[in-house]
């Protein structure tokens, strides 16, 4: 296996554990890793998880995912198509609550595409000036579990430091605290009932 074949691009890896990671790949030479973690082998990064060529059990390229900030119309449609399939649709919300008032001028937009085939999205909209909060993280149910969630997530973290907020936010329902929490959130307040779900206040330092 050679790891510079996949250096800077999209990728999915499943650990030893049957894990999968979706993402940019960055490739870690050899002499890096002993340097900085001890270990003499080649490594690839994705986002904040590293992988020992040893410990890749698959590596598979992904050319057709791609990751869009979604500045126009046409891109931000595609983020509204996976939230009314994947969360109106699928658990009854209204478009007048899943399109609230966040959802206006002022709010980013990440979009995954698959063969420009709109797949995942989040929104991110400010609270101050150095908090941003992110939300409506959805993935169609057919490319769940593949590491595409973090990966939206991750895109949206990047965007907000570029744009030099401190801190992210999000409001995790219930159920999503263990993902969000791997992703490096701490809770910081009880449980809320909203609109439409029970959630829970989670943030990062960015």
């Amino acid at each position: 296996m050679n790891l510079y074949d996949f250096d800077n691009r999209m990728v999915r890896v499943t650990d030893p554990d049957g894990r999968l990671f979706t993402g940019i790949a960055e490739t870690l030479s050899h002499d890096y890793c002993l340097h900085e973690f001890g270990r003499d082998e080649d490594a690839i990064q994705i986002r904040d998880y590293i992988f020992y060529e040893k410990d890749i059990a698959r590596i598979e390229p992904l050319p057709n995912l791609a990751i869009i900030r979604a500045t126009e119309t046409w891109q931000q449609a595609g983020a509204y198509y996976v939230r009314i399939q994947a969360m109106a649709k699928k658990h009854h919300i209204t478009l007048r609550q899943e399109f609230d008032g966040h959802d206006g001028p002022d709010t980013r937009y990440i979009v995954v595409t698959d063969d420009d085939f709109p797949i995942a999205t989040a929104r991110m909209y400010p609270l101050d000036r150095s908090t941003v909060m992110i939300g409506r993280v959805v993935v169609l149910p057919e490319y769940r579990r593949l590491g595409i969630g973090s990966m939206v997530v991750h895109a949206c973290e990047e965007w907000a430091e570029e744009l030099y907020y401190a801190k992210a936010v999000v409001e995790s329902r219930e159920n999503k605290v263990a993902f969000y929490e791997q992703m490096g959130y701490e809770i910081s307040g009880d449980p809320v009932d909203g609109d439409t779900f029970r959630c829970v206040r989670m943030e990062k330092d960015l």
